[in-house]
């Protein structure tokens, strides 16, 4: 099945489904003429912050690879309009993943409110089956939690159901389907949520630039479109909105920016977060604002699942530093999980006699798989390079949850252009040595010989077979 077949297949159920939309909104116009318009956005680009035109003053976010939703003030409530909805998501250039998301993305619009606002959100239905909507991490009446079954009837297909509750606290906040959760997580359909502070915070600084993204994990299979919704954890691509590397936007800010970065994991692991060149301290998560006793420095956090992390510094070092996920195979894409370990096996008498049956049969992983990063070899349509990216001096043989924070001394303040890579000022950069290198030492090289040492006291040595499994 081609790529296009594969699309037209994927949206044949949404079509089905959204026939039923259109007859009840045929029936009920004018209850549909009430609701915000619903806002779409396809583009996987970094969106400009959306500053707030209505209701009470805030510093936006910038969602990476994403955008803010916008909303409509009605008689003091501020409105908003999710539809959630079959998407197809560009994860890299020249790779698309069928996915279900909201407002014609995944990971959905994150939504922007301020501590004390009145909200509410219509959620339409334009999926093949039913679907909630579950506030993560939000305090609100029960009947507002958005879990099917047990504190609400599921939103059926073609149905809209309205939320609205007030924004309790000042944090960082996911939102995601608690219907059939397994498919329709593994399918993409998640967002953020940030509740800002309406006045200044003892425990919430102001500061120039924050950034926030959310963590995924689908298995997709080369050449195909569409995530394998029953895997459990061999996972094949790791994200970051929805976007692997070199898909995955830079962070780029200011010299001397306070710099706060918050994420959310909804994967089926952990992460270890990990910034270079730069110290920063976890300032808040799940519950909120972290008390100042409870902050230290730090250039690893581990974000486990179902969390939601902030982290916080100042950006004195220019330069472009690595921002990963410290999880080696996490920074790959489209792994294979059932390849052997071919480091230091000699192909040489096998590759000649391979190539007559194979004629294009290429020795892969002897020397280890940096290699994978310079080879052009052929790969599936629709396929992400497992080992790729570009940068200044060579392949950065990297994928997954990978990006790059770049500190510039002239980028100018609001500006999130990317500055083009950075140029070190003469001897500051590592290089080559051209010179004599000494004979390494190599202790013990003599080996003592063991006829003239003096026989030591005997031992006895008592076996004991295990049983069961204490301690385990």
């Amino acid at each position: 099945m081609s790529i296009n077949q594969n699309r037209r297949h994927f949206f044949a159920g949404a079509a089905a489904a959204t026939a039923t939309a259109v007859a009840a909104s045929a029936v009920s116009r004018v209850a549909m003429a009430a609701l915000p318009e619903p806002v779409l956005q396809a583009r996987p680009d970094t969106m400009p912050p959306l500053a707030p035109s209505t209701g009470r003053p805030y510093k936006p976010v910038v969602t990476l690879n994403g955008w803010t939703l916008p909303w409509r003030m009605k008689h003091g409530v501020k409105e908003f309009h999710l539809v959630a909805e079959p998407v197809v998501r560009e994860m890299a250039p020249g790779f698309n993943a069928n996915m279900w998301g909201y407002n014609g993305q995944s990971p959905g619009p994150t939504i922007e409110v301020v501590e004390g606002d009145r909200v509410r959100i219509f959620v339409t239905n334009k999926l093949p089956e039913r679907t909630s909507v579950h506030w993560h991490g939000q305090r609100l009446p029960n009947g507002m939690d958005g879990v099917s079954g047990l504190t609400q009837p599921a939103i059926e297909v073609g149905k809209t159901f309205v939320y609205e509750f007030i924004a309790r606290r000042p944090g960082t906040f996911m939102y995601h389907p608690h219907a059939d959760e397994m498919t329709q997580m593994a399918m993409g359909m998640m967002g953020f949520w940030i509740t800002h502070p309406k006045a200044r915070h003892p425990l919430i600084d102001e500061v120039d630039r924050d950034f926030v993204f959310l963590l995924n994990a689908y298995d997709i299979d080369p050449g195909s479109m569409t995530p394998k919704i029953m895997t459990m954890t061999e996972f094949n691509l790791w994200s970051w909105n929805s976007r692997v590397f070199p898909g995955i936007d830079t962070l780029n800010v200011r010299k001397g920016d306070k710099v706060r970065i918050r994420m959310g994991n909804l994967t089926m692991t952990n992460h270890p977060i990990h910034l270079h060149g730069h110290e920063f301290v976890v300032t808040g998560g799940d519950g909120g604002p972290r008390p100042m006793a409870a902050r230290w420095p730090e250039v690893t956090t581990d974000v486990a699942v179902g969390q939601m992390r902030q982290i916080e510094f100042m950006a004195d070092e220019e330069g472009d530093w690595a921002f990963h996920c410290h999880k080696s195979h996490h920074t790959m894409n489209a792994m294979g999980h059932d390849v052997p370990t071919m480091i230091g096996v000699d192909h040489r008498g096998l590759i000649k006699k391979l190539q007559k049956a194979v004629p294009d049969y290429m020795v892969m992983g002897e020397r280890g798989m940096a290699d994978m990063g310079d080879m052009e070899m052929e790969i599936p349509e629709n396929t992400a390079p497992m080992m790729t990216g570009t940068g200044p001096y060579g392949s950065l043989e990297m994928g997954g949850m990978f990006s790059v924070l770049k500190v510039r001394k002239d980028q100018r303040p609001g500006d999130y252009k990317d500055p083009g890579w950075y140029k070190q000022p003469t001897g500051t950069q590592a290089y080559e040595w051209t010179g004599a290198l000494p004979e390494p030492a190599r202790p013990g090289a003599e080996k003592p010989n063991l006829s003239t040492l003096p026989p030591g006291p005997a031992t006895e040595v008592r076996i004991r077979k295990p049983a069961g499994h204490s301690g385990h």
